[in-house]
C-alpha cells in the first residue's frame, strides 16, 4: 500500500495516526539530543487535538513526523494502517500532497499573489481540491479574494494560510503555533477558523501551542514534556473558540 492508494474519505472514529515507541534523536555536533523518547499515541478521525508543552518538549518534532516532514529514529508511525516509517521519499511527498495540510506560525504567503492566487497554487497538485474561493469563504475571507498580503492584517494572512492548507481537501490539518505571532483577539479569530474547518469538514486537526488557554477548545489535550507524553485527557465540555482569551 502507498499514500496514492488511500481514499481521502475517513470515517469518524477511525484511527488516523498510531505511533508505537516513537523516538527521535538529533546529532548536534558531538551531542545527541533526544527530542522524542518513546511516544505511544493514537489520534482518531475528526478529533481536534491540542498538543501542549514548553519549548523543547518535542511537540514540533512529533508534528513533523506525523506530517511526513521528518522521519523517526526508531519506532513506528502508521497513517490509517499505512506505515509512514517505511515510506520512500517519493511516497512521503505524495502523502504530504494528498492527505496533509500544514499551518505554521509564519504565513509564508507569496507577496505578489492575491489571496485567491495564494490558495489556488496548492490546488494544482491535489487530487480532489476545493475551489479556492470556497476555502477562503470557509475562513471568513470571501470578500478579500483579490487583496494582496500587504493589504491584509496578520490574522487575515494566517486565515489565508489556513484556506491554502484546506484547499487540498486534506484528511489531516497540522498546525504549529498558528496564533504564536498574533494578539489574543486576532488569535481567537484564527482559532474560530480552525474550529469551523474541523466541524464542517471533519478534518482531523492538531494544534501545537504552549498556551494552555487554547486547550479548552480541544476534544483531547495531550501534554508533552521532555520528549514524553506527560498527560492525555479529554475535555468533557469543550469551550467555543470565541470564548477563549489570554
Amino acid at each position: 500500500m502507498s499514500a496514492a492508494n488511500l481514499s481521502p474519505a475517513i470515517s469518524n472514529g477511525e484511527a488516523v495516526f498510531q505511533t508505537r515507541g516513537l523516538k527521535k534523536v538529533y546529532q548536534v555536533g558531538e551531542v545527541e539530543v533526544h527530542a522524542l523518547r518513546g511516544i505511544d499515541l493514537e489520534l482518531d478521525a475528526g478529533e481536534l487535538i491540542v498538543l501542549l508543552g514548553p519549548s523543547g518538549s518535542g511537540k514540533s518534532t512529533l508534528l513533523n513526523i506525523l506530517g511526513g516532514l521528518d522521519t523517526a529514529s526508531s519506532g513506528e508511525v502508521f497513517y490509517r494502517g499505512w506505515e509512514l516509517t517505511k515510506a520512500t521519499d517519493r511516497e512521503l511527498t505524495e502523502y504530504r500532497r494528498q492527505h496533509v495540510g500544514f499551518v505554521f506560525q509564519f504565513y509564508n504567503l507569496i507577496s505578489s499573489l492575491t489571496a485567491l492566487e495564494n490558495v489556488a497554487i496548492v490546488t494544482e497538485i491535489a487530487a480532489q481540491p476545493k475551489q479556492p474561493a470556497e476555502a477562503l469563504e470557509l475562513v471568513g475571507l470571501g470578500e478579500r479574494l483579490n487583496h494582496f498580503p500587504s493589504q491584509l492584517s496578520g490574522g487575515e494572512q494566517q486565515r489565508i494560510a489556513i484556506a491554502r492548507a484546506i484547499a487540498k481537501n486534506p484528511a489531516v490539518l497540522l498546525c504549529d503555533e498558528p496564533t504564536g505571532a498574533l494578539d489574543s483577539a486576532t488569535g481567537v479569530v484564527v482559532l474560530e477558523s480552525l474550529e469551523r474547518v474541523n466541524q464542517e469538514l471533519g478534518t482531523t486537526t492538531v494544534i501545537i501551542t504552549h498556551n494552555s488557554d487554547i486547550a479548552g477548545m480541544a476534544d483531547r489535550v495531550i501534554h508533552l514534556s521532555n520528549g514524553l507524553i506527560a498527560e492525555s485527557r479529554r475535555n468533557m465540555q469543550k469551550r467555543p473558540a470565541r470564548d477563549l482569551h489570554w
